[in-house]
């Protein structure tokens, strides 16, 4: 066999340009066909899974050069490299639409990939994406569900999850492939949970999210939506009907600005803000009848992917947008690639600004208070230099300001009795479990805000945790 050729550069996916994509939603990047993913599936050096540092780099360890291998062996058959490929990636990660989208690969799979020492580091995300996309284009995802359906041997007992993101959809879908019954509590009108109301319809449509999770029902998982734990039902009321319980309840309560002005008209949380344009669509506004008000001058205050996505989101509504952060470039935390489309889109940057104060006139925000900073050579416990303030100051004219600083968990659960708690996360053990027999927690509830996929991490965990917790429990009562 001839020696195959390193392939160094990666192969590009096709992106709309800035000066199209702002004046819409829709997505902007288009993906692979199915030849440009084989090109660059053949770039995959296939180390072996039980050494690829990309496998140990993903949260919930797909075998990464075994679902990329699929492609190039079966690229004579595109139907079946698919469905091989969406069957090696199914048995870690049930969201491979999504994940493919949002995923920060470059801090995880795509940063460890051996590629990277000569070339180019292999597009993972983009072919998880793909792979995801084709199947579901050509009804294969509903072809290879429908031969696992069969085979799930059901079980009598029931478990409860509290929550329908990425943690919650996650440990849903691990727990029902083995055959318990999942019933899903969500507070909102529609599941998804960040999946629908944090991340924009140009980075992850809200039909994927819809689809991927409609697979889940047809693995039988019952979807409760308007539920509130805490108030429509209890966890200990959730512990008399099922076997388990999982608190995937993520960090929907915003971080605030403890500042003169932060109560004027013309001030959102980033959480607001967004819940309003994806979720209510407020984009689409009058056809559907949520409103947003997005001003001409727009500040973002932040620098994680949840600025990103706000400042893009108000970017598309024909706003002058710009980001303020209280540290320097260096230690943005968003993904590159919104850094990047962000730039691309208009969006102006200013670092070492601390807001201070939110100037209003007739009750409505007119301006910013910036406490200019400067960055220390000492680093925190985050490896980011800490910052000083220089006692000079700088105001920003703004109609409309977006906060974007951090989320706490949710408050109704983390008060439930015997919950144990530590700076608002719920403290869970090795296994998962809370301070509550039979209760176990993942995802932001126990982190704090964190990515998409380390909550499905946490998600996939928690649901072999379940497992094992169930079955040691039924062991017990049938020696009894």
């Amino acid at each position: 066999m001839p020696k195959r050729k390193l392939i160094k550069e990666r192969i590009p996916t096709p992106e709309r340009p800035a000066g199209e994509r702002i004046r819409d939603f829709n997505e902007v990047n288009l993906g692979y066909t199915f030849e440009l993913a084989v090109k660059e599936a053949e770039r995959c050096l296939q180390c072996p899974a039980n050494y690829a540092p990309c496998i140990k780099g993903c949260p919930v360890h797909i075998d990464i050069p075994g679902f990329i291998s699929k492609l190039v062996e079966y690229r004579d058959d595109p139907d079946r490299a698919v469905k091989e490929a969406l069957n090696v990636i199914w048995a870690c990660n049930s969201l491979p639409a999504t994940t493919g989208r949002v995923c920060p690969q470059e801090d995880q799979c795509e940063m460890n990939c051996v590629m990277g020492k000569v070339g180019d580091k292999v597009n993972i995300g983009k072919l998880e994406r793909f792979v995801a996309d084709y199947a579901s284009e050509r009804g294969i995802d509903d072809e290879l569900l429908d031969e696992i359906i069969p085979e799930i041997k059901r079980k009598p007992q029931k478990v409860a999850i509290i929550g329908a993101g990425p943690a919650g959809l996650t440990a849903a879908g691990e727990l029902a492939r083995e055959g318990y019954g999942v019933v899903i509590y969500e507070a909102l009108h529609e599941a998804g949970g960040v999946l629908m109301y944090g991340i924009p319809e140009f980075r992850l449509p809200k039909s994927i999210v819809e689809r991927e999770i409609n697979k889940l029902r047809k693995l039988g998982v019952k979807i409760l939506t308007d539920h509130i734990v805490g108030r429509t039902v209890t966890i200990e009321e959730l512990l008399q009907e099922y076997d388990a319980v999982f608190i995937g309840s993520g960090a929907g309560t915003p971080r605030l600005i403890n500042a003169p002005g932060i109560n004027l008209n013309g001030i959102y949380t980033a959480n607001e803000f967004l819940t309003r344009v994806n979720l209510m669509k407020a984009y689409l506004f009058p056809e559907y009848d949520t409103p947003v008000y997005v001003g001409e001058k727009v500040i973002v205050i932040g620098a994680g992917n949840t600025a990103m996505d706000a400042a893009r989101s108000a970017r598309r509504f024909g706003a002058d947008v710009t980001i303020a952060y209280r540290r320097g470039e260096e230690d943005v935390s968003a993904r590159e690639e919104e850094v990047e489309h962000a730039k691309e889109e208009g969006i102006k940057f200013k670092f070492f600004l601390n807001p201070v104060e939110f100037i209003g006139e007739d009750g409505r925000v007119k301006a910013v208070k910036f406490e200019k900073m400067k960055p220390l050579e000492e680093r925190d416990s985050r490896g980011k230099r800490k910052i000083v303030g220089t006692g000079e100051y700088v105001t920003l004219e703004a109609d409309t300001v977006i906060i974007a600083i951090g989320k706490h968990p949710n408050r109704l659960v983390v008060s439930t009795p015997g919950l144990k708690v530590e700076r608002g996360r719920i403290v869970v053990d090795d296994n998962m479990m809370t301070s509550i027999p039979g209760v176990f927690a993942g995802g932001d509830a126990i982190r704090g805000e964190a990515t998409v996929i380390l909550a499905m991490g946490d998600g996939r965990r928690a649901a072999k945790a379940i497992h094992e917790y169930l079955m040691r429990r039924r062991e017990g009562k049938e020696n009894s």
